[in-house]
């Protein structure tokens, strides 16, 4: 049975029941010119984590939608193990917003270190590509109910930026533009 996004959900399921961890050693061929691990190589191991902490949640494919505040804190070094930490912290109609905490290990030293966070947003669809509506989340403890409540704060500020970007418009004269542009770091051919 297919459920559409006008229906109720039908089930509830605990942060723990989706809760998902990926770790992976971090070899040469993942490293930047500067010699540590590309932003590029992490972002992809948080999508794969998102998708499956999303899907196992929604019982249903997941697409991404959004990525919201990815903060690098430290860099990743070769040879460290990385492991990616995402569990469901909000869900919507048809979205869930997957928090994902990322810590970096050198199994030297047994030295582990915070190296990112993030929020991605996820939209379930069925077999016909159509939004499905997902389960309902249950929180077991404080911080669950923080986390629900932070990322539906972040929706809400995103909701209100979006609006307030789409009414910044570009002065026709070429005098307005040069003030809103004094004093920053450009200049016109």
């Amino acid at each position: 049975m297919t459920q559409t996004p006008q229906s109720e959900p039908t089930d509830y399921k605990p942060v723990s029941f989706s809760q998902t961890v990926l770790t992976e050693l971090m070899i040469p061929a993942y490293s930047n010119f500067g010699g540590k691990i590309h932003g590029g190589i992490l972002l992809s191991l948080m999508d794969k984590v998102a998708y499956v902490c999303a899907a196992k949640h929604a019982g249903n494919y997941c697409v991404t939608a959004s990525i919201d505040t990815v903060n690098f804190l430290e860099p990743v070094e070769v040879g460290e193990l990385v492991s990616l930490m995402a569990s469901i912290n909000y869900v919507g109609n048809t979205s869930l917003v997957v928090g994902i905490r990322v810590i970096s290990e050198n199994v030297k030293t047994n030295t582990i270190k915070h190296t990112n966070t993030c929020y991605f947003t996820m939209v379930a669809k069925d077999e016909k590509n159509v939004t499905v509506q997902v389960p309902g989340l249950i929180l077991e403890n404080h911080d669950q109910v923080r986390r629900f409540i932070e990322a539906k704060s972040r929706k809400d500020i995103r909701r209100s930026y979006n609006k307030e970007l789409e009414q910044v418009s570009i002065p026709e004269k070429d005098e307005q533009c040069m003030a809103l542009l004094a004093g920053e770091r450009c200049k016109l051919a």
